[in-house]
């Protein structure tokens, strides 16, 4: 029996690398209702590839779909970013340390900060983020490692372009990534990941504070 996926046909791939763009770069709002009719005018396709584009979507954590209301962006509250946010300090560290141990370059990470720094919109500084921090987890020798950080990694920047909208803090955070990355060029496995976790740990207790105890 052949278990391989399914290729994902190519207007169905179009449509949805189209909507997760604009989901992950705030152009769809949190809560934001995702028309079928008006999505397949939008693109000039059929509501098939749209539809299938959506389910995708809502597999990786990005749209909800509902009997009653259909398919909308998924709204960040502050359970949900602690989630994501719990996965990835669970992860990325250690990944980051693997990274730093196997003396793996991180010219991808330095190229990714710069492009942020270079970012004219938030838009763009935001998808320059999100290379950088996977950039630093690729190489760590463990694959199953690397889907496991690239599952969340979509719902992980839907999280951070909701904080931004209302918290903007890039200038604290690209001095947190450049001293990630010196610590990594460094070869300093430990202090990296300690680092790394600092900086995932604060960003999301400053745009998601835990509730003041009852």
């Amino acid at each position: 029996m052949n278990l391989a996926p399914h290729p994902i046909p190519s207007r169905t791939q179009y449509v949805l690398e189209a909507v997760k763009h604009r989901i992950l770069t705030g152009r769809l709002a949190p809560g934001q209702a995702l028309v079928e009719t008006e999505l397949a005018a939008h693109f000039g396709v059929s509501k098939t590839p749209v539809r299938e584009a959506l389910k995708t979507l809502a597999g990786t954590g990005l749209v909800v779909m509902s009997q009653y209301k259909g398919a909308t962006v998924r709204t960040v509250d502050r359970a949900m970013a602690h989630e994501v946010y719990d996965v990835r300090l669970l992860l990325e560290p250690e990944a980051l340390r693997r990274t730093v141990r196997h003396s793996a370059r991180l010219d991808a990470a330095s190229e990714a900060l710069d492009r942020a720094e270079r970012a004219v919109d938030a838009a763009e500084r935001s998808l320059a983020n999100r290379e950088f921090h996977r950039a630093l987890y690729l190489p760590c020798g463990n694959p199953l490692l690397t889907r496991m950080l690239d599952d969340v990694r979509d719902q992980a920047a839907l999280v951070s372009t909701a904080a931004w909208s209302v918290l903007p803090s890039w200038d604290r955070e690209a001095a947190e990534h450049r001293e990630v990355l010196r610590l990594a060029l460094d070869g300093d496995a430990e202090a990296a990941g300690r680092q790394l976790h600092q900086h995932i740990a604060s960003f999301v207790l400053r745009a998601f504070p835990e509730e003041d105890p009852v």
